[in-house]
């Protein structure tokens, strides 16, 4: 998290003078202690604030603006969780024979903390176009999500199959001339609650799991698996255009 400057924030600025009347009056701090604590106090305040603060994303639309920062925010949960995820199989997969799963899923986290920063580039690329990508774009998704549905099997066949048939509905939109962004934004939404769902159960399967069965490890691997494939699924849809 970026440090916020203490002077856009009145409240921190306030909580920070009131730690430099009392070190100095009350507590007797000599002032090269004092003055650092209330400006880290301010700047931690601050800090906080603006974390606190809905970002602005200036489209153009309003309902689009709250639906895609609602996005983000999941987006940003997903992320939050995904770090203690990584941290807790770190602590759990120290074994010899465990390092692959632990990179199964330390590979599935950095995919999940990657996500807030591609929507805030999938906003700039939203400011002022009445539709997100063009046909040409969407059909070019489309084509990869075919591909990965016809590579694979099981629960990512049937994820790149939906996926396939939400591409081709915002293809149908963007045709009609209508405005694709909020179709892509709902997709984004749909595929975020999806991820958070697979990592819930992911968290929980590693913490209940023998981690020396190879049989309960198999479904931590396979639940890591389903959760990077989800997040391939969000990053195709988040793509930047590509001539």
């Amino acid at each position: 998290m970026k440090l916020a400057n203490p002077l856009y924030y009145p409240l921190p600025v306030l909580v920070g003078a009131i730690v430099l009347v009392v070190g100095v009056r009350v507590l007797r701090w000599p002032s090269p202690i004092v003055l650092p604590a209330a400006a880290v106090v301010a700047t931690a305040g601050a800090t906080v604030r603006k974390s606190q603060k809905p970002q602005q994303l200036n489209l153009e639309d309003p309902h689009l603006e709250r639906s895609l920062r609602q996005v983000r925010q999941q987006a940003m949960a997903v992320a939050e969780k995904a770090q203690v995820l990584r941290e807790e199989a770190g602590r759990l997969l120290t074994g010899p024979d465990q390092l692959e799963l632990l990179s199964a899923v330390q590979y599935a986290c950095d995919r999940a903390e990657e996500l807030p920063a591609k929507i805030d580039n999938l906003a700039r690329r939203m400011r002022g176009g009445s539709s997100l990508l063009s046909v040409e774009d969407l059909q070019r998704q489309r084509q990869e999500a075919e591909r990965q549905a016809r590579t694979t099997g099981g629960v990512a066949r049937q994820q790149w199959l939906q996926l396939e048939r939400t591409l081709s509905r915002n293809i149908r939109l963007a045709r009609e001339g209508e405005d694709a962004r909020q179709a892509q934004v709902v997709s984004l939404r749909a595929l975020n609650l999806e991820a958070a769902a697979v990592l819930q159960k992911l968290q929980n399967q590693l913490r209940t799991a023998d981690l020396t069965d190879s049989r309960q490890t198999s479904a931590v691997k396979a639940l890591s698996s389903e959760f990077a494939n989800v997040q391939e699924s969000l990053n195709l849809l988040l793509a930047a255009d590509t001539a």
